[in-house]
């Protein structure tokens, strides 16, 4: 029997204002979620906190939220983080040693396994990142 099919696959999906209190709170839900799931809290909720906030400050347009999904399939949490922005693609950026924001994708490239950005139907791009959550 194969395991992925027998193991139930656990997603969340949100809609959130692009704001910071809506970055804020794609984090705790998150973790919430997670907890019921008997899954780890970190790295997934940095993760989810770093993609939330870029879509709120980079990935905003006014009247549009972005939405999140998270789910698990198999061993792999993947988070997915949505905006309106598909014309600004992100990319990690240097970032002076002094600098108080900068550091996101950088923590995303390095908290998660792999991570990347597909396009979806414009004006929307999905920022995505998977972690093994084997136990």
């Amino acid at each position: 029997m194969n395991d992925e099919i027998s193991t139930p696959v656990r997603n969340m999906s949100l809609r959130l204002s692009p704001t910071p209190r809506g970055a804020r709170l794609a984090r705790l839900l998150t973790a919430e979620q997670l907890r019921s799931w008997g899954l780890p809290l970190d790295p997934a909720t940095q993760i989810v906190a770093e993609l939330a906030a870029n879509a709120a400050t980079h990935g905003r347009v006014s009247g549009r939220d972005f939405g999140l999904v998270v789910y698990v399939v198999g061993n792999t949490l993947r988070i997915e983080v949505t905006d309106t922005r598909g014309d600004l693609q992100p990319q990690p950026q240097p970032f002076a040693p002094d600098a108080e924001s900068g550091r996101g994708l950088v923590l995303v490239d390095a908290l998660a396994d792999k991570w990347g950005v597909t396009p979806g139907l414009s004006p929307r791009k999905t920022v995505w990142a998977e972690i093994d959550v084997s136990p």
